[in-house]
């Protein structure tokens, strides 16, 4: 049996009573208003819409704070995410919810076995009145892109996502597509079957912000849900999300999140915990520099949503796992063991020291 400490020179015993707070414990962070410190930023608006947001989302969706939490740290920042979880825990509901509560174009693809590249990005389509080829735009050509089952598309299809999501453009026959702003890729897969699907690239999966992993609510959630549904007909009233966010709104959020502070020894300590993860002999993969920046920004956002405009390690930690696990690979003795991603990565970090 191969030790997740082994690497690191992590007694035996420690590392999992220092770990980060345990995912979904939003609730554990301490709630620190930015305007007793003197913001330099005036956040209150953001502030506000990230809380109508959470508010519209609520009229649907039960419990999952913090898958919630992260899709709007995605959509304040333009990043992708890939939610993870069993089916009927409200991995597409949501993600289609989001896009609701912002006034912006909004497209779903269904990835299958036999999608093709053209499925997703268009094809050239000759006209007959004009004698020449003319370029039909697919579903990509949109703000808000919802992916169902992503890992049912082989290499070929996936391949067709990794220039549009890193440079939002898209390249075919020598011709350039510059994408729409807001754009952002969000999509789902289910972790428990697997006939039928592929792994996607790692590539790939470096080009999502972060991956969300969705479990089941508690008692108290899913008694408030069936509660809820009872109470609207047995059916979910989905008109009743408004839009609450404009793509102006969102341009000037983005210039907001860049004005949060983060000191030097918070950026070191973030470049740190990447380092851990390439060096420890529990991963056979290590986070990329992609990683670091990803852990920044998403740090930044949130903390602006919780109107500060100043970084601290708890928005790091709160971060730390979404962004990690998705980007590091177990190595096989450990991936044979059972051993989950997430407690190695709490382990590894429990080392990197806190900046004071």
């Amino acid at each position: 049996m191969m030790d997740v400490n082994e690497g690191n020179n992590i007694p035996e015993g420690e590392g999992l009573e220092k770990s980060l707070p345990v995912e979904g414990a939003r609730e554990n962070l301490p709630e620190m208003d930015g305007s007793v410190f003197g913001n330099r930023v005036d956040l209150s608006e953001l502030v506000n819409t990230v809380q109508k947001v959470r508010d519209e989302l609520g009229k649907i969706i039960i419990g999952q704070q913090q898958m919630i939490d992260l899709l709007i740290i995605c959509l304040l920042t333009e990043g992708h995410a890939l939610i993870e979880g069993v089916p009927g825990v409200a991995k597409t509901l949501t993600a289609k919810l989001l896009a609701q509560t912002v006034q912006t174009d909004f497209s779903r693809i269904q990835f299958t076995p036999d999608l093709m590249p053209s499925d997703v990005l268009g094809t050239s389509v000759f006209n007959f009145q004009k004698s020449e080829f003319e370029f039909k735009k697919g579903p990509i050509f949109s703000n808000f892109i919802l992916i169902d089952e992503i890992n049912r598309a082989p290499a070929k299809t996936q391949s067709a996502l990794f220039e549009v999501m890193e440079e939002r453009q898209i390249t075919i026959d020598g011709l350039s597509f510059i994408m729409d702003q807001p754009f952002m890729v969000l999509a789902t897969q289910n972790p428990v079957e697997q006939e039928g699907t592929y792994r996607l690239p790692e590539a790939q999966l470096d080009r999502f912000l972060v991956k969300i992993n969705v479990g089941y609510p508690n008692v108290k959630e899913e008694t408030q849900l069936l509660e809820a549904y009872h109470a609207m007909g047995n059916r979910n009233d989905l008109e009743s999300v408004k839009p609450v966010l404009t793509a102006e709104a969102l341009k000037r959020f983005k210039q907001m999140i860049r004005e949060v502070r983060i000191e030097k020894d918070l950026i070191k300590f973030i470049a740190e915990s990447v380092k851990m993860t390439r060096e420890n002999k529990s991963l056979y993969l290590g986070a990329s520099p992609r990683a670091s920046i990803a852990l920044m920004v998403c740090s930044k956002a949130f903390a602006a949503m919780q109107g500060r405009d100043f970084v601290t390690p708890d928005d790091i930690k709160f971060v730390a796992k979404p962004v990690f696990r998705h980007r590091v690979i177990l190595s096989p003795e450990l991936e044979m063991e059972g051993v989950h991603v997430d407690k190695v990565i709490d382990t590894l970090l429990s080392r990197v020291e806190i900046p004071r």
